[in-house]
């Protein structure tokens, strides 16, 4: 199964008024928890990172076109809110929230995604990046599943401009928190139905492709290891889940691209592949690890 790229991971980040401006100061005394001494990441080191995370609206598609069936349980409460008080919780949650306001979307759960999406602004203005947020334009197109394409442009080019804003700030760090949390939720949401559907060979290996990105992740964090001590901790988490993945084998094969006429119009076809070696024993390991990682994040 080929590894899909795909261009960003959260899908609430939706256009931000025109005209809107942003609060450095406050930003600044805002970050209490997140360490300000540490490195900078290029924005190019985050946007390389963000071609290989799968979109959880992605993920979710895939879920329910395998006939899988909605279950809210899956997701973090958006009730949970009230538990975050510091930076570093709020970050990642926020990544958290982001991804399971797309699996409502895909299911067209409005009455759940409405409650997600009052918990995202909230965490976004207390990061003080609440004017990249706007619920009337999130409501609109995340409740008509005609314009997920034009969602995810938007998302894309507005986390782009979050990242570019937090690199100002030399505050990569929160680009790279929201990254993670939403990649471990999209992770967990998987492994989940994966876990119930143990012969389902597409979801165990969608799974097993996430040994790539983990790798990725892995060495962002390890930037911050000795400046912040919560990335530190989380860092010393996912390499333990690290261990499991390098059970996984993955193998690319390559093939010469070829031409073909689709629509009238000449394309290149990747005849490419790639193989994800992957056991249902596995997918259980890294589930396991991955939810014990998630609860942390989310009590």
């Amino acid at each position: 199964m080929k590894v899909v790229k795909t261009a960003f991971l959260l899908t609430i980040l939706t256009a931000c008024g025109s005209g809107a401006k942003t609060d450095e100061q406050a930003m600044l005394n805002s970050l209490d928890s997140v360490g300000s001494q540490g490195p900078h990441i290029s924005e190019g080191v985050i946007d390389d990172l963000l071609q290989e995370i799968p979109s959880p609206l992605e993920i979710s598609v895939l879920l329910k076109e395998s006939g899988k069936k909605y279950n809210v349980e899956y997701l973090n409460s958006a009730d949970n809110i009230a538990k975050y008080n510091n930076n570093y919780q709020k970050a990642m949650n926020l990544g958290i929230y982001g991804t399971d306001l797309g699996y409502t979307n895909i299911y067209e759960k409005n009455t759940d995604g409405i409650k997600y999406m009052a918990s995202i602004k909230s965490l976004a203005d207390d990061l003080n990046i609440g004017q990249f947020f706007d619920l009337e334009t999130i409501s609109r197109l995340a409740t008509n599943s005609k314009n997920l394409d034009s969602l995810l442009l938007i998302t894309t080019q507005n986390f782009n401009s979050i990242n570019h804003y937090f690199q100002t700030q030399n505050r990569s760090n929160l680009s790279v928190l929201l990254l993670t949390g939403g990649w471990l939720e999209a992770m967990h949401i998987t492994c989940s139905v994966a876990g119930n559907d143990p012969k389902n060979k597409e979801l165990n290996e969608k799974i097993g492709e996430q040994k790539i990105v983990l790798e990725k992740i892995i060495k962002l964090l390890s930037f911050y290891k000795d400046t912040d001590s919560h990335m530190a901790s989380l860092l010393t988490d996912l390499k333990g889940l690290e261990e499991i993945f390098n059970k996984v084998n993955i193998t690319y094969t390559y093939k010469e691209s070829t031409f073909e006429v689709v629509d009238g119009v000449m394309v290149i076809k990747d005849n490419s592949t790639t193989t994800v070696d992957i056991t249902p024993e596995q997918v259980t390991e890294i589930k396991n690890i991955s939810s014990s990682i998630r609860t942390k994040i989310i009590s």
